[in-house]
């Protein structure tokens, strides 16, 4: 299969993936909460953001690598983590973690996500990324990062905008429980996609495996947005973060910041980058838009900076890096690949990314990333 031919661009993966998921899965992947306008905002703010080609700079070629935390990437993205990544396919936490290790890339894994860190650490090594839902008993806070480290992560996230459950009520509406419960009507969906129920039926329903040490599994269906990681994890403080920074002896990075005053305040309390993040959406509805906070926090820190928030292509990546990211982390995506084509997914999605990296840096005339000047009009 030309899979340059079929598959071009994201929106062509999303396509395939929303075809060969069932329903269920594909509103847990692409709803958000509220209104859902925030994803609308994030779309609005980078479409807002303009380049002015650059001529007569003869042939150019673009270097598109990037340097973070001492690593040298040949690219400015990864796969950042998401939640239940084995329920949009079975084995992407996998798939994900071995196509970016080949390309030297980060891939992100969620404490919530269907596969453990002794699985996917050992792939993704040395670039793996352990996002960290905050447990509130420090025992099991202190056994989380010890088995990350040991299995190979070198880079711990915290995440700090989910202080409480949110709404996702598109998600609701869907049925979804985690761990699923198999309900006649999702039975239905599953049905009517026999390959996604086949692999499903072969790995086994997805559950929360990094938590299994730590929760007697009743059996029990929870709601989507209410799953037994909320049973576990508190809202952080202060205080959370200074112990995390003197028992974590790595990359520490703070995802979920929106405010410049608060990017400031990771960097006085030793935080290695922060992360803008809007988290998709999936917070909270009036929530501004990533690369609208993100030119305020550049001028607040001199931190790097971690992006994510709606990007949809190589051009994208360029306006955030151009707004004063340091790197640019993708979730949806990389579901969407593995989604549409299994474990090729992946790596077609960093050619797609690679690709056009390169093209829109030629209409530039940019022969690195640095290179790259942004104008808003």
């Amino acid at each position: 299969m030309d899979l340059d031919a079929r598959f071009p661009a994201i929106s062509d993966l999303r396509a395939r993936a929303r075809s060969r998921v069932p329903r269920f899965v594909w509103e847990y992947l692409d709803s958000a909460t509220g209104d859902e306008s925030v994803p609308r905002r994030n779309r609005a703010a980078l479409d807002a953001v303009r380049f002015y080609p650059s001529v007569l700079h003869g042939e150019v070629t673009p270097d598109l690598s990037a340097e973070l935390f001492g690593h040298h990437h040949p690219l400015p993205f990864g796969a950042a983590p998401l939640g239940m990544s084995g329920l949009i396919w079975p084995g992407a936490e996998r798939m994900i973690a071995r196509a970016a290790a080949a390309e030297g890339l980060p891939a992100g894994l969620s404490t919530v996500a269907t596969r453990p860190p002794e699985e996917i650490g050992p792939i993704a090594a040395p670039h793996g990324w352990f996002q960290l839902y905050p447990p509130r008993d420090p025992e099991i806070r202190a056994d989380m990062l010890t088995r990350a480290r040991e299995a190979g992560f070198s880079v711990l996230v915290l995440t700090v905008d989910v202080p409480v459950p949110s709404r996702r009520e598109r998600q609701t509406r869907s049925g979804l429980t985690i761990p699923p419960k198999l309900t006649p009507r999702l039975v239905a969906q599953m049905a009517a996609r026999p390959r996604w129920s086949l692999a499903t039926a072969r790995a086994g329903l997805p559950r929360l495996r990094t938590l299994d040490p730590y929760v007697e599994s009743s059996g029990r269906g929870m709601s989507s947005t209410g799953h037994v990681g909320y049973m576990l994890r508190t809202s952080p403080d202060l205080d959370y973060l200074r112990w995390l920074r003197a028992h974590w002896d790595g990359p520490l990075v703070v995802k979920g910041v929106l405010r410049a005053e608060d990017a400031a305040l990771c960097e006085a309390e030793g935080v290695d980058a922060v992360w803008v993040s809007n988290h998709a959406g999936r917070q909270f509805d009036a929530a501004p838009a990533t690369a609208e906070a993100l030119p305020a926090i550049r001028a607040a820190t001199r931190l790097p900076l971690v992006f994510d928030g709606g990007v949809e292509g190589g051009l994208d990546i360029l306006r955030a890096l151009a707004l004063g990211a340091d790197f640019v982390m993708l979730g949806r995506a990389w579901h969407y690949a593995v989604a549409a084509l299994g474990a090729e997914g992946p790596g077609h999605l960093i050619d797609i990314l690679r690709r056009d990296l390169a093209a829109n840096m030629g209409q530039l005339g940019a022969a690195r990333l640095s290179d790259v000047v942004v104008r808003r009009v």
